[in-house]
């Protein structure tokens, strides 16, 4: 369960009563590779296993997706509670930037605190080739979909979401988190886990997006990213880089592409010029 409720008083105007509210859980993940820490981020509680997966699959420490480690998860509680994430790996399935990672703390707000050099969010990989298109029509499906599988968010109305699909706008998985980069993290390493990451092209994100957004995707290799909120202009520039197609402000029957829109079909078919 990934919300609580907390008593509060509500002002409104001239009138001052009290409410139960429900609210997003946050609490903190600790990572520890062979008795090692490596990271600590904060999230909301549940499917740690598939967040633990995705964020060192993102951070290039687990860059083989058939490799799938062991993962103990055991809760502390000191001032506030803590669960701690014991992994094994081998020294051979650690990627070189395992060797290269400093010990940080990622927040809810941002995937890259604790980062000392942008180039190292960079990639000298050559950019994604879809080889397909998609269908815009299928795209503002995609959101609907999303939509329904929001519950915490439906509750609490504090938790974003993430949800993967396949090119023709099949669902594969879709999760949530009171950080953006979580939510994605826990999409991708359900990917990884259940052996589905070669079939996801599509992802959709509840909130803006930002380039470590864009970052994860292309590390996923999911051409197609997608965004009810808008785009950082970092976001953009890494989009068209990396031949990832960016969508934002899709909602109401409406998206707007701000990289790679030669992947959608029928995009010149009415193209009107800016006035």
């Amino acid at each position: 369960m990934g919300t609580r409720n907390y008593e509060g008083r509500r002002f409104d105007r001239q009138e001052v009563r009290a409410t139960l509210d429900i609210l997003s859980l946050e609490e903190a993940l600790q990572i520890n590779i062979n008795n090692k820490a490596f990271t600590v981020t904060m999230r909301t509680p549940g499917d740690d296993a598939f967040l633990v997966r995705g964020l060192l699959h993102s951070e290039g420490i687990l860059t083989d997706a058939s490799y799938i480690p062991d993962i103990q998860l055991r809760k502390e509680r000191h001032k506030s509670a803590i669960t701690i994430a014991e992994l094994s790996v081998p020294m051979d399935q650690l990627g070189v930037n395992y060797n290269n990672s400093r010990s940080l703390l990622s927040v809810t707000s941002c995937g890259i605190c604790g980062k000392t050099e942008l180039d190292e969010l960079s990639s000298c990989e050559e950019s994604l080739d879809p080889g397909q298109s998609i269908d815009i029509e299928v795209l503002h499906n995609l959101f609907d979909q999303m939509k329904e599988a929001q519950h915490n968010f439906q509750k609490s109305g504090g938790t974003h979401a993430a949800m993967a699909f396949t090119i023709d706008g099949e669902a594969l998985c879709a999760k949530e988190d009171i950080g953006r980069h979580n939510a994605v993290d826990k999409v991708v390493g359900q990917l990884i886990m259940e052996g589905n990451l070669d079939r996801a092209s599509c992802l959709t994100v509840s909130g803006r997006i930002s380039y470590e957004i864009v970052i994860k995707a292309f590390k996923a290799g999911m051409p197609f990213l997608a965004a009810v909120s808008a785009p950082s202009s970092l976001a953009v520039d890494y989009a068209k880089e990396l031949g990832i197609s960016l969508f934002a402000f899709c909602r109401d029957g409406r998206a707007t592409c701000y990289a790679n829109p030669q992947n959608i079909l029928n995009e010149k078919a009415s193209l009107k010029p800016i006035t």
